[in-house]
């Protein structure tokens, strides 16, 4: 099994909407990629002001994903909630 997180450190004078993450962005990526679901952390301590997690079968299926039709306007999605650059991780859960 295969996690991808999409993190989004905390900075100085960005901006996060959460309410559009949660409700707008997420579900467009979850439609695109034909995911079941997603964790979706809002941060309270640490260095992340919020992430997501999601689960791929393996690596193939999160290359598929990643390479579908939409995965573009997931990207291009992006600014209409945060300032913030994501920083990409990709786990194998163990």
């Amino acid at each position: 099994m295969i996690r991808l997180s999409v993190l989004y450190p905390k900075t100085e004078g960005a901006t996060f909407d959460h309410e559009y993450y949660r409700n707008s962005h997420v579900p467009l990526a979850l439609a695109t990629w034909g995911l079941e679901g997603a964790e979706i952390d809002k941060g309270i301590d640490g260095p992340n002001e919020a992430a997501v997690h999601f689960k791929f079968e393996s690596m193939e299926a999160l290359g598929a994903a990643l390479g579908a039709e939409g995965s573009a306007a997931v990207t291009a999605d992006v600014p209409n909630y945060t300032t913030i650059t994501p920083v990409i991780q990709i786990s194998e859960i163990v």
